[in-house]
């Protein structure tokens, strides 16, 4: 059975990652650090063979996969299905913002209560069967090849927990920074984790851990 190798990366920063501002599906670009992140990003993949590039369709993704694809001459397919969690009512307020305004619905989101959705936005449920899916349809084109996967945190936090077999309300203890580099394998058996967090490229300025908020 021949696999499919995936490097998973979460978008560079954006001016609302540093607010701990909720971004969800609002179209934010990237900041100077953000790109120069993707620029870094771009350099570290330049000889790994990489047979197409994938991103969400949001610029913030879209922008960190086209560094990487330019500078190999190619190009970016962008996917809906690769969207971050939609926050509805949740997107533009930072995380004190939604502590002060939406005590109960903060607290649900806080403790992934997996059935809880914000007014408007996707439960933890539907972002899952969202990202599964869509990874399943990329990954199967692919066969014996490795693809690039460029998403969103909350994207990333369900590809980490179904390539280890971790619920949905288990706690977060693994790093999605900005940028980094995740290997994965996909089979029609699923996911399965080969590597996590590769941020080396980034030296000597460390990412940050990824909490639920992040997203």
């Amino acid at each position: 059975m021949q696999v499919t190798r995936i490097l998973a990366v979460r978008h560079g920063e954006t001016a609302w990652n540093r607010d701990t501002r909720i971004q969800g599906h609002t179209d934010i670009e990237l900041n100077d650090h953000g790109r120069w992140q993707a620029a870094r990003l771009a350099d570290a993949l330049r000889d790994e063979p990489i047979a197409a590039c994938y991103a969400s369709d949001l610029l913030r993704a879209l922008e960190t996969a086209q560094a990487v694809a330019h500078a190999r001459g190619q190009t970016v397919t962008p996917h809906i299905g690769l969207r971050e969690r939609c926050f509805g009512r949740f997107e533009g307020h930072t995380w004190s913002e939604l502590e002060h305004r939406f005590p109960e619905e903060s607290l649900a989101w806080r403790k992934r209560v997996p059935d809880f959705a914000p007014d408007g936005g996707e439960s933890l449920l539907q972002l899952e069967a969202r990202v599964v899916s869509t990874v399943q349809e990329i990954a199967a084109r692919h066969p014996g090849e490795q693809i690039l996967l460029v998403a969103h945190g909350g994207v990333l936090d369900i590809l980490y927990r179904a390539a280890t077999r971790l619920g949905l309300q288990a706690p977060r203890s693994w790093e999605l920074t900005n940028t980094a580099i995740n290997r994965l394998l996909w089979s029609p058996e699923g996911l399965s984790l080969v590597g996590w967090a590769d941020a080396g490229h980034l030296q000597p300025e460390q990412g940050k851990t990824l909490d639920e908020r992040h997203a």
